[in-house]
């Protein structure tokens, strides 16, 4: 397997890291399970990947007030701000969440609604996959 990203400042293919955003609840879960199977494929092709925990943490939705787009960063000083710069640093980003009745968890949802709009960064050409774990009841 082989990753690439083309990096216009260095004028080279590279794929230097993936963040991985677990939304999952349930920190050792089967999103969590997911997660260390790329990691181990990832680490074989020597590409570095961070699990960032967000299912079981408090995080609360944006509220529109745009301060991000002045300051850089959202004014809820929490998980948010944390990642951005991790965010920033990595080519790669795979959302993992179970499902709830037909949607990604909401602690999730918040999260990367805030994280993609108070980043001052280009998120363009980021690659970008998901991981969800659902069951028929």
């Amino acid at each position: 397997m082989r990753f690439l990203y083309y990096s216009k400042e260095k004028g080279e293919e590279t794929f230097r890291k993936v963040l991985m955003i677990n939304g999952s609840p349930d920190v050792k879960g089967c999103i969590h399970t997911a997660f260390l199977e790329a990691a181990t494929i990832f680490e074989e092709a020597g590409i570095e990947s961070e699990e960032i925990i967000v299912g079981p943490k408090d995080i609360r939705g944006c509220i529109g007030c745009r301060k991000c787009k002045t300051t850089g960063r959202c004014i809820f000083d929490d998980l948010v701000n944390e990642t951005l710069p991790k965010l920033k640093e990595a080519q790669g980003v795979i959302l993992g969440s179970p499902v709830y009745y037909g949607n990604p968890n909401g602690t999730l949802l918040s999260f990367i609604q805030r994280l993609f709009y108070s980043s001052p960064d280009d998120l363009h050409m980021k690659v970008g996959a998901s991981v969800v774990s659902c069951r028929r009841g």
